[in-house]
């Protein structure tokens, strides 16, 4: 089997792990054919190739924040608005050692600060893993 492989086994783990997460998580299905289930955050860094959004479930409070770092150059101290000043937990971090990854990330959890943002009411300073994805939540 190739699930031998540790990064076949740790691939294997994401997949279960996010498949998981979107059946618990409303905010990353309940409104998926509607436009106030989706708000980009950020979706011109074509200079540094990130991508940014928002999901909502029908209860515009729950959502989901999700991070997308298409180069091998981790980023720090990446400022990105969010809905809310308030603490997100990193849910998932496709660069975790648990799928095979070098762990680079923030440490679970962040604090976002009232300071508008990408014209949002508050922002987070991330540390972006390379090639790699983070969802965060509202703690």
């Amino acid at each position: 089997s190739v699930l031998q492989y540790p990064e076949h086994a740790g691939l294997q783990r994401w997949v279960a792990d996010l498949n998981r997460l979107y059946r618990t998580e409303r905010a990353l299905h309940e409104m998926d054919f509607e436009s106030g289930g989706f708000e980009w955050i950020d979706c011109h860094n074509c200079a540094d190739s990130i991508l940014a959004y928002v999901r909502r479930a029908a209860d515009p409070s729950d959502f989901t924040v999700t991070i997308c770092n298409f180069t091998p150059v981790v980023r720090t101290n990446y400022r990105l608005g969010v809905p809310l000043a308030q603490d997100y937990l990193e849910r998932m971090n496709t660069d975790s050692a648990h799928y095979g990854g070098s762990d680079l990330g923030n440490g679970g959890r962040v604090t976002a600060q009232p300071e508008t943002w990408m014209g949002f009411p508050a922002s987070v300073s991330l540390t972006l893993p390379p090639l790699a994805a983070l969802i965060l939540l509202p703690a």
